[in-house]
């Protein structure tokens, strides 16, 4: 399973957002986790899992939008999964929010923006608070979305304004994404 994010945070109520009720798909992730599915969750998704288990989920200490360094932490140096991605890889952000921690929860990777970018829940469970699935066709939409809160966050040092949003080359990142689930589907399909 694969959720994905949005504009959301899992405490927005169906009063704020009638068609997203994170109750719901807290239970729907639940349900994948215990009956020994992979899930992956993308920002808003990475979120939901945390909660799904119980772990609050926090606002970071900075506002990412761009395409900045993660950190691999000695627990992600480690990590089978993600041996292709080195000490640091730049990969792209849009949040300002992170995934809360359960009691087993492991830290892959930390930006200097926010301290949890990647966490992993258990061997088939992971939270991406970054965006390594971004595009330049999918940032544009983005850039289109936001252009006048971008405007607003000019003085932000993790915030890119869409000239340098537009430069930024994201085939690296979506490749090494692309490993990592080929290798979690590889251990999806031994357990």
């Amino acid at each position: 399973m694969v959720v994905l994010g949005g504009p959301q945070d899992p405490g927005t109520s169906l009063e704020q957002c009638p068609h997203f009720n994170a109750s719901a798909e807290c239970e729907l992730i639940n349900k994948a986790i215990t009956s020994g599915r992979a899930v992956v969750g993308v920002c808003l998704g990475s979120q939901l899992i945390g909660e799904a288990l119980n772990a609050t989920f926090a606002h970071s200490p900075e506002k990412e939008i761009g395409k900045f360094p993660i950190h691999l932490t000695e627990e992600g140096l480690a990590n089978p999964k993600f041996s292709h991605f080195g000490k640091t890889l730049d990969v792209g952000h849009w949040h300002n929010d992170m995934p809360g921690l359960s009691e087993n929860a492991r830290i892959i990777a930390y930006s200097e923006g926010c301290p949890r970018q990647i966490v992993e829940y258990s061997n088939l469970v992971y939270g991406f608070q970054c965006h390594m699935e971004l595009t330049k066709d999918v940032v544009e939409l983005l850039i289109q979305a936001s252009e006048t809160e971008l405007a607003t966050l000019t003085d932000r040092r993790f915030v890119q304004q869409p000239a340098a949003l537009r430069q930024n080359n994201y085939d690296e990142m979506n490749q090494t994404l692309f490993i990592f689930l080929d290798k979690l589907v590889a251990d999806y399909l031994v357990n």
